[in-house]
């Protein structure tokens, strides 16, 4: 189904194959932002996107007992032990160490901005460049548990360990708390770990985005922080979970990935089914247009044979130097060359839907998508900076304009 990092194949060095060798998949992540491949190109270990299959050998860890230190610099474990350890520092006279031992339930992957994660993500990418500049995502954002058992299980948790098999949860930096004993602990990171899981079914449409909430440490739910790094912990909100749904988007402050079920990617769409729209499309309309499937808008060479939508009216027309009013209706606007949109799993339609040649396209990027698609990623605010919430166009990352944020697209024919 996809060519894309996996981990947890028989394969020592296999880190680029279809996922559909590996019949064990808990699903994948798909970083927001990105049309089916990073804009620079998917290189080795660095991916738009990252599919969970079953490990050979489980790596999974649980909580196995807890001490408090009253002198932790004069007990600093080992390094390179053997043991994984979360160290919450409350001050420079208190500390509680957590060891976490070996569970063979489940399988454990890490994100984050570190190479040694297994799905490595930079940061908000510009388009056409492929990098990240002062990127905000940390080094080891967070880790994921599967059940080996039941692959639906899926469960995130912030923060992930580093080479030295530890998470240091610093006195200053971490919001850190205690749940009835000394050594029941728990922390937020720094800019936190925000989880959305939707309302309905993914696949389909039929749904809409549910409340963000914040996940901590030990991977219970709280409601948001006034401002992103801010010291006052939310909330604990017993009803809700850190079990991945289809559709869940997780943000790491400064880069957003959506969660693809194993179900999930079975039922999402594919290539064949946007060529059947288009099959669907060149018979209802006499001048057949060329929809680039490039994945970076850049790439595209000879722009006169591609079409541009104008953007207050939705009339389609191809040409490079189009005047400035609509020539089917006169109404005056800018128009944008449209792109498709084509990493699938974006798409909230089913592959079992219905075909339809009705298309629309985002403002102001161009990127062309069904119509369940675009109104869902429309009214589906992302986190932006310390505190705000926008909603953009999941192909490219660019922030969506005007109300409703698309165009219903009317392809006219003709060329300028």
């Amino acid at each position: 189904m996809y060519s894309t990092n996996v981990a947890g194949c028989s394969k020592n060095d296999c880190r680029m194959v279809s996922s559909s060798h590996c019949t064990e998949t808990y699903g994948g992540f798909f970083l927001i932002g990105c049309n089916g491949r990073l804009p620079a190109g998917d290189k080795g270990r660095k991916c738009s996107k990252f599919i969970l299959v079953r490990r050979d050998v489980p790596n999974g860890l649980r909580q196995a007992s807890a001490h408090r230190i009253s002198s932790p610099k004069s007990s600093e474990p080992t390094k390179a032990t053997e043991k994984f350890i979360i160290r919450y520092i409350f001050s420079n006279e208190e500390s509680v160490l957590v060891d976490y031992a070996s569970d063979k339930e489940t399988d454990m992957f890490q994100i984050g901005r570190s190479d040694e994660n297994d799905f490595p993500v930079l940061g908000k990418i510009a388009e056409g460049k492929g990098k990240a500049r002062g990127s905000t995502v940390a080094k080891y954002s967070c880790r994921v548990l599967a059940n080996r058992a039941n692959k639906s299980e899926v469960r995130i948790y912030a923060a992930g360990f580093d080479s030295n098999k530890e998470i240091v949860l610093e006195e200053k930096k971490a919001v850190k708390w205690k749940k009835g004993s000394d050594t029941n602990v728990d922390a937020l990171t720094f800019n936190g770990i925000l989880l959305n899981n939707p309302e309905g079914s993914f696949c389909g449409g039929e749904l809409e985005a549910g409340v963000w909430r914040e996940v901590s440490v030990c991977g219970n739910i709280l409601s948001l922080r006034g401002v992103r790094s801010s010291h006052e912990k939310g909330r604990e909100i017993n009803t809700s979970t850190n079990l991945l749904r289809d559709g869940s988007l997780v943000d790491l402050c400064g880069a957003t990935l959506l969660w693809r079920s194993a179900e999930g990617l079975q039922k999402c769409i594919n290539e064949n089914y946007i060529k059947n729209i288009f099959n669907k499309l060149s018979e209802s309309i006499n001048d057949v247009f060329i929809i680039p499937r490039k994945y970076v808008r850049e790439e595209l060479e000879d722009k006169k044979q591609y079409p541009h939508v104008y953007v207050n009216c939705g009339h389609v027309h191809k040409g490079r130097l189009l005047p400035e009013d609509c020539p089917s209706c006169q109404v005056t606007g800018p128009h944008q060359n449209l792109c498709m949109g084509m990493e699938f799993a974006f798409y909230v339609d089913d592959v079992n839907d219905s075909f339809t040649p009705e298309l629309y396209a985002f403002i102001p990027c161009g990127h062309i998508a069904t119509e369940k698609t675009v109104k869902f990623w429309a009214r589906t605010p992302l986190p932006h900076g310390k505190s705000g919430y926008q909603s953009i166009c999941p192909f490219c990352g660019t922030a969506l304009q005007g109300y409703p944020g698309y165009i219903h697209l009317k392809f006219c024919g003709g060329s300028t």
